[in-house]
């Protein structure tokens, strides 16, 4: 149903706000440019009134929901290409197509470990893209082969390589063009929107001197599948790393010496001034400290990935020796907590109540509520409507599907878990206790600021983009707009 101006007023609804809160207020929307308005300013320059009215009837009118890391869903994985580019890019319209009914109206497909060759395909065909009546697909998220082989989870071990020739070596994995500056990358999209995240460890021969360089050409550096000490992790930070790849997984656990990556949502004032010269140092002898023995690595690339979560992973590492120092300045003032020399880094969470205890996940959330970013890291046997039972992966594998959780068939191993994100809002809320607004938030405006999109995603500022979900007070998704089009709506 199209008005006659073109304008619509959303009223008796509950508007999230940037901060977590929820406001009774009307919205105004132009369907035809698919633009949030100012109805003040709209009125006045306008002299008209939205010839359509929806009644919510109480109900949360939010921003569209972002995953910023999803490896596939709807039986399409993004980390397969099996030689026909249209076959791929019907795989990803199909999942950009039905992921609206989860609430998601904007997604960073993810790719895992790859043979090196397949690269500047995959993230060719991964540009940004969008369409009538579905999710916008931002760009891509390269999760690896820069990563640490004790914390590989799922990631095919053959496939791991380190950065020895620092940003060459990115360059030659994901080609160049993929890596050019986000101008010139954007050059031939449809719209001046796009993404790119790389999640590797820091401690990887050659990946800390290209931190600054990827960061400076408009990649968002990810920390992630890491055995970082704490000053590896913070001299990354310090060089641009702005977020965590799925808290808690797949790197050391917190070790009250050394809080390693997890430490950084509580970051101290201590350690903040310091310079990123002294964890450079100790790079070469930490690399040579894990260096993994080749019978090791032969033996696991004969194994082959496992069939689990990506970001599963229960092996030990040990805690490193932490470098302490001396604070010279105290504060005087009470409640006046001191600044840091760099902001902390967002961080994600699988919120399924498998991937993370809820304890963790309040823990978490109550040390950095600004950074907490929700994602679901899908695999291809996403979706709402699949029953339970048994399903093929890849490589010949299958898994046993009993509710939102995997097992690998014939035992009772976890492999992960098929939760959505608006599943993750709910549960989000209910682990931490925080409302529904905050719950939201972690879903809308904080992977839109990590991703530097703010101003047209994950927001409901005029002249953001129109991408809303409807929940009832329950979270539940009732109805999907993309662009100011109603794309998806719950049938009773």
């Amino acid at each position: 149903m199209t008005t006659t101006n073109g304008l619509i007023c959303f009223t008796n609804c509950l508007l999230p706000t940037e901060d977590g809160g929820l406001v009774l207020k009307d919205l105004w929307i132009d369907e035809r440019r698919g633009l949030i308005l100012d109805s003040q300013r709209t009125f006045f320059q306008r002299k008209e009134r939205p010839d359509r009215i929806i009644d919510l009837g109480g109900n949360i009118l939010s921003p569209g929901f972002i995953d910023i890391q999803i490896n596939g869903a709807y039986n399409f994985d993004f980390s397969v290409y099996e030689g026909d580019d249209e076959a791929y890019r019907t795989g990803l319209r199909r999942v950009a197509q039905n992921i609206v009914e989860t609430g998601v109206t904007s997604l960073l497909p993810t790719i895992i470990t790859q043979e090196r060759s397949l690269y500047p395909k995959l993230l060719h065909l991964l540009r940004p893209y969008s369409a009538p009546n579905s999710a916008t697909l931002l760009g891509w998220h390269a999760e690896g082969p820069f990563i640490q082989f004790a914390k590989r989870g799922a990631h095919a071990p053959q496939f791991l390589v380190p950065a020895k020739e620092g940003m060459k070596s990115f360059e030659d994995v994901y080609g160049k063009e993929n890596l050019a500056d986000t101008e010139d990358w954007l050059m031939d999209a449809q719209d001046a929107l796009g993404v790119r995240v790389i999640t590797a460890a820091p401690e990887i021969d050659g990946v800390m001197p290209s931190v600054e360089e990827l960061v400076r050409r408009g990649v968002v550096f990810s920390i992630g599948h890491s055995i970082a000490t704490t000053d590896i992790a913070t001299a990354a930070v310090q060089r641009g790393a702005r977020l965590i790849t799925h808290l808690f997984n797949a790197m050391p656990q917190l070790h009250h010496r050394d809080p390693s990556i997890i430490g950084l949502l509580g970051a101290s004032p201590a350690e903040s001034p310091r310079t990123s010269e002294s964890a450079q140092a100790i790079l070469p002898a930490l690399a040579s400290l894990h260096r993994v023995p080749s019978v090791i690595k032969r033996a696991a690339a004969q194994e082959g990935a496992k069939p689990t979560s990506e970001a599963f992973d229960d092996a030990q590492t040990p805690p490193q020796t932490p470098v302490l120092r001396a604070q010279e300045d105290l504060g005087l003032q009470k409640g006046k907590v001191a600044d840091l020399a760099f902001e902390r880094p967002f961080y994600e969470m699988i919120v399924d109540g498998i991937h993370s205890h809820p304890n963790s996940v309040r823990l978490a959330y109550t040390a950095y509520p600004e950074g907490c970013i929700l994602i679901t890291d899908a695999m291809k046997i996403l979706d709402p409507h699949l029953k339970d039972g048994v399903h093929e992966w890849r490589d010949g594998k299958r898994f046993v599907k009993a509710g939102d959780k995997l097992y690998l068939e014939g035992t009772d191993t976890l492999a992960g878990s098929v939760v959505t994100l608006d599943k993750c809002v709910r549960n989000f809320s209910r682990f931490t206790g925080c409302s529904l607004g905050e719950a939201i938030r972690c879903a809308t405006f904080n992977p839109a600021r990590c991703l530097g999109l703010e101003h047209r995603k994950g927001t409901l500022r005029p002249g953001a983009d129109a991408d809303l979900v409807v929940l009832d007070r329950k979270g539940k998704v009732l109805s999907t707009w993309v662009a100011g089009k109603e794309v998806w709506t719950k049938v009773n």
